[in-house]
Parts: structure tokens; C-alpha cells; sequence
């Protein structure tokens, strides 16, 4: 392992939420070619390699305060979180109840009956909930809009259409004037730049 890699793993290991989105970032490459390996011909037209790579990423910051990781290969477990979502996609698409085309959902959409509609809402609340945290719903909610309003109004509106209205990244560069691969840095960073000020503010 790299001396860089080697003080990244450190860091997470310590449950540093953006060296966690730098080492997603540095095994890109790795990790697509897990997921593509994994996803099969069916599945694959269902959903992007890119795409899930972005959900585990979010899903990974969301988990990092809560996991151990430090007996942990990171990339292990960033592959069985992959292999994880790849099952759960299975599972949607094609369980045998069989749903029409209209009503198929994105791995991130909101379960039904779901008030709020936002999949980052689910989310990133889920991960400020610890043992001994028994925040209401609401209180949890304004503190992540509190912890929103922090980042930059590009990096809100990226998250916004991402995990609320559930658009994939290239849809998303397009209205943001970006390249398909710079909105996914810019997500990558800044749900750990968001998961930080979280965990900041629960301190």
C-alpha cells in the first residue's frame, strides 16, 4: 500500500468522514470494475455501474461513525457494501412480483408512503441517530438542513437532485454546466463534508 494510501485508511480508521470520500476517489477505477463484474447483462440495464458506485459512496459515509473498521481492509468493505446494493437492485427489479415499467423506482427513491420524498433526508437523518441520541424526526431534520446551508449552493443543489429527486449524475451535470465525472467528485465530497459538520454539530 502507498504512503498516501496507507495515511487515507489511517484517517478513516479514525472515522474521518472526507478521507473516507478521498480513498473512494482513489480507487474509483477498482471499484467500477468490482461493480460491473458483479452486476450482470440483465441488471446493467437497469442501472449504471457509475450510479450505484455514487449510492454505496453516500452509504458508506452514512455507516463510516458506526463501523469498525479497524481490523478492515476499507476496500473490502467498500465491496461488500457494493455487493450489497447490487443484491438489493436484484431484489427490486426483479423479485417475483412483478411491477409495470411506470412504477419501477430508482435504488435511492423514497419508500412509498414516504412524506418527505427525500432519499438523502432518509439518509443522512439515519446517520445521526447513535444509542444515546434520541432526537424527534424534526429536530434531526433541521439540523441537517442547519448543516445544508453550510456547504456551497452548488454542492447543495448536486445533493438536492441526486438523493431527492433522484437524477442520475449525468442528468445532473447538464443542468450544473459539469462534466458527468466532476458532479461525482463534487457528491463524493460533499456528503462527507456534510456527514463532518453532523457529527461536528452532535458533538
Amino acid at each position: 500500500m502507498e504512503e498516501a494510501e496507507e495515511k487515507l485508511v489511517a484517517q478513516i480508521r479514525l472515522r474521518d468522514a472526507e478521507a473516507l470520500g478521498r480513498y473512494i476517489q482513489a480507487r474509483r477505477n477498482q471499484l467500477l470494475a468490482y461493480i460491473e463484474r458483479r452486476l450482470g447483462g440483465a441488471l446493467r440495464k437497469k442501472v449504471e455501474a457509475e450510479d450505484m458506485l455514487q449510492d454505496l459512496s453516500a452509504e458508506a459515509i452514512r455507516s463510516l461513525p458506526v463501523i469498525d473498521l479497524a481490523e478492515r481492509d476499507p476496500f473490502s468493505w467498500l465491496c461488500q457494501l457494493a455487493e450489497r446494493r447490487i443484491i438489493d437492485a436484484h431484489r427490486r427489479f426483479f423479485s417475483s412480483q412483478k411491477r409495470d415499467a411506470g412504477r419501477e423506482m430508482s435504488i435511492d427513491a423514497p419508500a412509498p408512503g414516504d412524506s418527505d420524498g427525500g432519499g438523502m433526508v432518509n439518509l443522512l437523518i439515519a446517520s445521526m441517530t447513535t444509542a444515546s441520541q434520541a432526537f424527534s424526526r424534526d429536530v434531526k431534520q433541521m439540523r441537517l438542513m442547519a448543516a445544508m446551508s453550510d456547504l456551497p449552493e452548488e454542492a447543495r443543489e448536486a445533493l438536492r437532485l441526486r438523493y431527492i429527486e433522484n437524477l442520475p449524475s449525468k442528468e445532473i451535470a447538464q443542468r450544473l454546466g459539469k462534466t458527468d465525472g466532476a458532479v461525482r467528485v463534487l457528491l463524493t465530497r460533499s456528503l462527507a463534508k456534510l456527514q463532518h459538520l453532523l457529527g461536528v454539530d452532535a458533538e
